[in-house]
C-alpha cells in the first residue's frame, strides 16, 4: 500500500476544502459543536468526507478541529474515535468505486484557543499535555492503518505549533509509532503582512519547523487565494519541505442570515492556479470551500478525479547530511519567534554577542549568584542596541541551580529581545530543557567529535531542531594542524547523518586558540575556516580567545577576525561594543559586495563620526572597546513624540517590568501620579501602539509593553490607595467569548490592554451564551461589551447576542472582533464597532467614555 510519506513533494496532492462552514449547510445550528456529529450524525460526516474524495480529494480531515480535553472533558476519545472511524467508512466506499486512487486521512487538531506565556496564561507543557491527550485517543488507531498524517491546523502562534508538533511526536514514541508511518503536517495563518498573530513571519516558521522535523509546512485560513499570495511565495522561497496551501473562499458575509463567501469556485480555481506555479504541492481549501471547489482545482492541476499528476518541477528530499554538498554551499539558520538569521552563502558574517557569560566576568557573576535577572537582560539588550545579530546564553556556575536560571533568562530575553539565541551550556539536562521552552529554532553550543558527546547531543538535535556548534576536537584532544581539525569535521558530518541531521544545522567551530603560546596557532584555525568553507560548509568562531595574553587585544582580535571573514567564515563569538571588532565587520562587509551601494557602511559612518566627534579627550583612543553602535542595531529607544525617552517610557516601550515599577517609585518622589500616567505611562504605551498599527512590532512586544505598564500603574495604585486619592475607573467593559467558541487569545490580549488603560473588565469567559452576556450587562448597566469569534461557525452566535442586547440593553454599544470578522461582517450583524486589532478596540473605548 502506498504511503502518504513516499509521495509528498514528489506530486500534487489535493487536500479537502471547509468542513465547519459545510456542516452548517447540513443544518449545524449556532453554536452547536461539530464534533459532536461525529456520532450524532455520522452519516452526514461520512457524506462530507466520500464528497470530497469524488471531488478529487487525496487527503481529507477528520471532524475534530476543536477536539480539546477542554472542550470534551467526558467524550473526548468517543468523539475523536468517532471522527476517524467514520473518515475511514468514507474511504471505503471511495475505494469501492474507484480502487486505483490514493486516498489518505489527516487526524485533525486545530488551536487550543489560549496564548501561552508570557502573552497569556497557558504554560508551555500544559500546552503540550493538551495536545497529547486528544493524541493519545487517535494514535492508536495509526497502527490500524486508519489514519496516515497529523494535520495541526490554523495556529496563528508559533510556540503553540511547536507544542502540539512535540506532542505528536512524543505521542508517537511512545506508542512505536514510525515518523514515515505518521507525517505531520503544519498549517498557520498569516495576515496580509505575512505575520501571523504573534509576530512570527514565514521564514521564521519555516526554519522552526523544518528544525522539528516537520513533513509539511503551510498556510490556512483568514484569507482568500490571492491575498496569500506574498505568504505562498515567501513560504515556497524559505521552504525545503513540501508547501501546503488551504485559502478560504474569499472573504464571510451574511446573506438571508447565513454565512457565505465572496469568491465563487471558477474564481477560486484561478486563483488556484496562480499560487501552483509558485510551488506549493499540496493544495486545498478552507472556510466556505466545498467539494465544488475542490473538484475544480483537482482538475485543472492534477487531471479529472483521484489519479496523482506529478509537479512540475517539484523537488524530492533535502540532501542529506553526509553528501557532497552543491553550489552554492549550505544555507543555515536560526530563529527567534520574529526574526531569522542565516549563515553561509552570500549572506553576511553573523554576529553573535558573548557578554551574557560568566567567564572572566565578575559582576555577571554576582548577578547570577543573586538572582539579578534585570542586568543579565540589560547585557542582552546592550548588545542588540550594539549590533548582534544573536545571544549567547551561558548561565553555569556551580553554586548556582543551572537549568532554572536557563530558563529564567531564555523566558525574560525572548519577552525583550527579537534576537534568536544559543544555548551554551556543558550538562545535557540542561540543554534539553531549554531547548524544549525555546520559542524559534536555536543555536546549540555545542558538540564535538568525542562520541559519547555526539550520542548526547545529536538524538537532542534531532528532536527540537537548531543550529549546532560542532568543536574540532575528540578524545585526543585539540589537534594542532588543520588537517586532523578537519577530519574531525568530516566525522562529525557523517554522525549527524545518521541522525538525519543536514549539513546545513552544523556550523563547525575550528578552535582558535592563543597565539601568545603559539605563534602558528592562527594560521592553522584559519586554514580549518577556508578547508571547512570550500567543503560548502558552516562555520563560526569564539575570535578573542586568539589575543589572551597579549596587549592591546582587541586589535589582534579584529584582524584576526577580517582575516578568517575572508576564509570564509560564517559567524563570530565576539563582543558587539568592541569597536575595532565593528569596524572589521563593517569594512568586510563592504569590501565583500556584501554591503550594496555601501549603503550600511555610509550610514554607520556617519553615526561613528559623530560619536568621535563628542567624546572627551580624556578617554583615550578612537578604537576602544566602547566602540561605536553600527548602523541598523538596537532596539528603537524613541518616546511618542520622536524625543529621548525618559526611563519609565523606555522600560514600557521594551517590557520591562522590574524597570518600570522601579522608574514608577522613583518618579512618585517628585511627581503628581496624573502627570506620570499623562507624560510617561500612556506615551510609551501609545508609541508601542502606533509601531504595533505599522507592524514594526508585534504582539509579543505589544503584550510585554502591557504588562510593563501594569506593574507601573500597580505603583500608582498602591501609592494612591496609601495617601487616600485613588481615582475611580474610567468606565466597565463587559468581554466574552461567544457560544460554542472556546478561543480566548483575541479577547485576553484585549483585557491586558483596556485594564492598563484604567477600565474595569468583566471576562465573562469563553463560549457565552447570549442571556448571560444580557444579564452582566443589565446588573451593571454596562456602556460597551466587546464580543470575540475565532471560528465562522459560531459568528451566528454572535450575532444573536447582539440582538438580543439590541432589546434588552439599548443603551449599550457593542464592539466585535476576532480572526473571522471584518467591517462588512461587523455591519451585517448589526455590530457599533469593527476592532480590527487590540489597539483599535482600546481607542473605541477611550473615545466612548471620554
Amino acid at each position: 500500500m502506498t504511503k502518504l510519506h513516499d509521495l509528498l513533494g514528489k506530486e500534487i496532492l489535493f487536500f479537502d476544502g471547509g468542513t465547519g462552514t459545510v456542516l452548517q449547510g447540513m443544518g449545524l445550528k449556532p453554536g452547536e459543536l461539530p464534533e459532536t456529529w461525529n456520532t450524532k450524525h455520522p452519516d452526514r460526516i461520512v457524506q462530507l468526507h466520500y464528497n470530497y474524495f469524488a471531488a478529487g480529494s487525496n487527503i481529507v480531515n477528520t471532524n475534530t478541529f476543536g477536539a480539546f480535553i477542554t472542550k470534551f472533558p467526558l467524550e473526548l476519545e468517543r468523539f475523536v474515535k468517532a471522527a476517524i472511524e467514520d473518515a475511514n467508512t468514507a474511504r471505503n466506499k471511495a475505494r469501492a468505486e474507484k480502487p486505483d486512487g490514493n486516498y489518505f486521512i489527516a487526524f485533525d487538531i486545530g488551536s487550543c484557543g489560549k496564548l501561552l506565556k508570557p502573552m497569556g496564561d497557558l504554560d508551555f507543557e500544559d500546552c503540550v499535555k493538551l495536545f497529547k491527550k486528544t493524541f493519545a485517543a487517535a494514535f492508536p488507531l495509526a497502527k490500524e492503518n486508519k489514519i496516515d498524517c497529523v494535520m495541526i491546523e490554523t495556529m496563528n502562534d508559533g510556540y503553540e505549533s511547536k507544542a502540539a508538533v512535540l506532542a505528536a511526536k512524543e505521542t508517537m514514541e511512545d506508542l512505536g509509532i514510525a515518523a514515515e508511518d505518521l507525517p505531520i503536517i503544519v498549517s498557520n495563518v498569516y495576515d496580509r503582512e505575512c505575520r501571523t498573530l504573534s509576530g512570527s513571519t514565514p521564514e521564521t516558521m519555516v526554519a522552526m519547523l523544518e528544525g522539528l522535523g516537520v513533513s509539511v509546512v503551510g498556510v490556512n485560513c483568514s484569507l482568500g487565494p490571492l491575498e496569500m499570495k506574498p505568504t505562498v511565495e515567501r513560504l515556497c522561497k524559505a521552504a525545503s519541505v513540501p508547501v501546503l496551501v488551504k485559502p478560504n473562499a474569499g472573504l464571510p458575509k451574511v446573506v438571508d442570515g447565513k454565512t457565505v463567501f465572496d469568491v465563487e469556485a471558477p474564481e477560486f480555481v484561478d486563483a488556484m492556479k496562480q499560487l501552483a506555479e509558485l510551488g506549493p504541492t499540496v493544495l486545498g481549501g478552507c472556510c466556505g470551500t466545498t467539494p465544488e471547489y475542490i473538484k475544480g482545482i483537482s482538475t485543472a492541476l492534477g487531471g479529472e478525479g483521484l489519479p496523482l499528476t506529478p509537479a512540475a518541477g517539484a523537488s524530492s528530499t533535502t540532501p542529506s547530511a553526509g553528501d557532497t554538498p552543491a553550489t552554492p554551499p549550505c544555507i543555515g539558520s536560526v530563529s527567534s519567534n520574529t526574526k531569522v538569521v542565516y549563515f553561509g552563502g552570500p549572506h553576511r558574517p553573523v554576529l553573535i554577542g558573548e557578554r551574557i557569560n560568566p567567564t572572566g566576568k565578575k559582576k555577571f557573576k554576582e548577578a547570577l549568584r543573586a538572582g539579578d535577572i534585570p542586568y543579565i537582560i540589560h547585557q542582552g539588550m546592550e548588545q542588540e542596541e550594539a549590533g548582534a545579530q544573536v545571544l549567547d546564553v551561558n548561565v553555569g556556575l556551580p553554586e548556582i541551580d543551572e537549568k532554572e536560571m536557563m530558563l529564567r533568562v531564555l523566558d525574560e530575553l525572548q519577552n525583550v529581545t527579537t534576537l534568536p539565541l544559543q544555548i551554551d551550556t556543558t550538562k545535557p539536562d540542561v540543554m534539553e530543557a531549554a531547548l524544549r521552552r525555546y520559542n524559534g529554532k536555536p543555536m546549540i553550543n555545542s558538540v564535538n567529535g568525542k562520541q559519547e558527546i555526539m550520542d548526547t547531543v545529536f538524538p537532542l538535535v534531532k528532536k527540537y531542531g537548531g543550529l549546532v556548534v560542532a568543536l574540532t576536537l575528540d578524545e585526543d584532544g585539540i589537534p594542532e594542524d588543520s588537517a586532523r581539525r578537519v577530519a574531525i569535521a568530516k566525522k562529525i558530518y557523517a554522525e549527524a547523518a545518521k541522525y538525519g541531521i543536514r549539513k546545513s544545522d552544523i556550523i563547525i567551530d575550528p578552535l582558535a586558540m592563543a597565539v601568545s603560546s603559539d605563534s602558528k596557532a592562527g594560521i592553522a584555525t584559519m586554514e580549518t575556516v577556508r578547508a571547512i568553507h570550500e567543503m560548502g560548509g558552516l562555520t563560526s568562531l569564539g575570535i578573542s580567545n586568539v589575543s589572551f595574553g597579549l596587549p592591546l587585544r582587541e586589535y589582534v582580535t579584529a584582524s584576526f577576525f577580517t582575516l578568517c571573514m575572508g576564509a570564509g567564515l560564517s559567524a563570530a563569538i565576539m563582543n558587539p561594543l568592541q569597536g575595532e571588532m565593528i569596524k572589521a565587520w563593517r569594512c568586510y562587509n563592504l569590501l565583500s559586495g556584501r554591503d550594496e551601494n555601501c549603503t550600511d557602511y555610509i550610514e554607520w559612518s556617519g553615526k561613528e563620526s559623530e560619536r568621535l566627534a563628542n567624546l572627551v579627550p580624556a578617554t583615550g583612543t578612537s578604537g576602544g572597546d566602547a566602540g561605536g553602535t553600527p548602523a541598523g542595531g538596537g532596539s528603537e529607544q524613541r518616546s511618542a513624540s520622536e524625543g529621548e525617552t525618559s526611563p519609565l517610557s523606555n522600560a514600557i516601550i521594551h517590557g520591562l517590568k522590574t524597570d518600570a515599577a522601579a522608574a514608577t517609585r522613583e518618579l512618585l518622589k517628585t511627581t503628581e501620579s496624573l502627570t506620570i500616567i499623562n507624560e510617561y505611562l500612556i506615551p510609551g504605551l501609545d508609541y508601542v501602539g502606533k509601531r504595533f498599527e505599522k507592524k514594526t512590532m508585534y504582539l509579543p512586544q505589544l503584550l510585554m509593553a502591557a504588562e510593563a505598564a501594569k506593574a507601573a500603574f500597580g505603583e500608582i495604585r498602591e501609592y494612591m490607595e496609601k495617601s487616600g486619592k485613588k481615582g475611580a475607573p474610567k468606565g466597565k467593559i463587559i468581554i466574552a467569548t461567544v457560544k460554542g467558541d472556546i478561543h480566548d487569545i483575541g479577547k485576553n490580549i484585549v483585557k491586558v490592554l483596556l485594564e492598563n488603560y484604567d477600565f474595569d473588565v468583566i471576562d465573562l469567559g469563553k463560549d457565552v451564551p447570549p442571556e448571560v452576556v444580557v444579564e452582566a450587562c443589565k446588573k451593571d448597566h454596562v456602556m460597551l461589551v466587546g464580543l470575540s469569534a475565532l471560528m465562522t461557525t459560531t459568528v451566528a452566535a454572535m450575532e444573536e447576542t447582539i440582538k438580543l442586547l439590541r432589546k434588552e440593553c439599548p443603551w449599550a454599544k457593542t464592539c466585535v472582533g476576532g480572526a473571522v470578522m471584518t467591517q462588512e461582517y461587523a455591519d451585517q450583524i448589526g455590530a457599533d464597532f469593527y476592532g480590527k486589532d487590540a489597539m483599535d478596540t482600546v481607542r473605541f473605548a477611550l473615545e466612548l467614555f471620554k
